[in-house]
């Protein structure tokens, strides 16, 4: 069991959560609960799913999260490309967001493979 509070892919992705409230509180209120909140719920999927791999019991177990964690990312990522595509975020802000995404899928692609070493 690994104690996700010192995993700094789980702080990076607990900041990304928080860059991503303050990037859709701009969107239209037309927006609320249709790609406003589905971006949130993709954002606070990867932290949660980080978090939840590490209260498991195996490797294998902690491993399957950090898969939907990167599955969450990915979607996320996505979805912030379709808010640009529509015109909500600017190129400079999509940029800035996605680098932070791109950083912590490289990071939970790390976590997988150090456990891979783990005997």
């Amino acid at each position: 069991m690994h104690n996700f509070r010192e995993l700094k892919v789980w702080k990076k992705s607990r900041i990304l959560v928080k860059d991503v409230y303050i990037l859709t509180q701009k969107f239209p209120k037309a927006e609320q609960f249709g790609l406003t909140s589905q971006i949130r719920r993709s954002a606070i999927s990867v932290p949660s799913n980080i978090a939840e791999g590490c209260g498991r019991d195996t490797k294998k177990q902690l491993s399957h999260f950090l898969e939907i964690a990167m599955g969450s990312s990915c979607e996320l990522e996505t979805q912030l490309l379709l808010a640009f595509d529509i015109g909500y975020l600017t190129e400079i802000e999509l940029n800035t967001v996605v680098t932070q995404i791109n950083k912590i899928q490289k990071m939970i692609v790390g976590f997988k493979k150090s456990l891979q070493n783990l005997v």
